[in-house]
């Protein structure tokens, strides 16, 4: 994908200094890259530390990006490599965390409405998606991040092949072992009304 003439113009002023243009290219893709490294690294901490220090990488080498893909899907890229990064520091500090960690302080207060679940069904909804979460971090990180990618985070096909550098057709294959594997630990754990 190619970028547009406003993009462009933007990267251009960025690259010759002009901070307010760095920040209208960064406020477009800031969120969309925090969820995507709070999905990796499962704590709100660790990813505003990945995204603050994605950031200062896409500052930093803003003279090297050449516009063969969308701004945005480079920021993605270098978020998805600062993740790993992470987790292989956390994993060589031997205090790894796994990638689906689940918030412990989360709020389950909510006012509920007519239309809305009842608690019991919100906690088997919160029931199921722990359990799914926690299958899917007994995968590897290669297919952790292309159902992340995709099935999470909703990123086309075409984003996800230019964030993991590699073909849409090995996106497809990688995406289809990743969900068959994540089916098969769904099923080794002898509860077949998750899949």
């Amino acid at each position: 994908m190619s970028l547009n003439f406003k993009e462009k113009r933007l990267i251009e002023k960025a690259k010759a200094g002009c901070d307010a243009s760095f920040e209208i290219l960064i406020s477009g893709c800031k969120t969309k890259a925090y969820n995507t490294a709070l999905r990796f690294l499962r704590d709100e901490e660790d990813a505003m530390d990945a995204l603050q220090e994605s950031l200062i990488k896409v500052f930093r080498n803003l003279q090297q990006f050449k516009g063969d893909c969308k701004f945005d899907t480079w920021v993605y890229r270098i978020v998805v490599n600062t993740c790993y990064d992470i987790l292989r520091k956390k994993r060589n500090e031997k205090n790894v965390y796994s990638i689906n960690r689940l918030q412990e302080d989360e709020d389950t207060t909510m006012d509920i409405t007519d239309e809305s679940p009842t608690p019991d069904e919100l906690l088997d909804i919160k029931e199921k998606t722990n359990y799914v979460l926690e299958c899917l971090s007994m995968l590897s990180l290669e297919h952790q991040e292309i159902i992340i990618l995709r099935d999470i985070q909703g990123f086309t096909y075409d984003e996800i092949s230019q964030i993991l550098e590699c073909s849409v057709g090995t996106v497809k294959s990688r995406l289809n072992r990743a969900r068959r594997k994540l089916r098969d630990k769904l099923m080794e754990q002898n509860d077949y009304s998750f899949v």
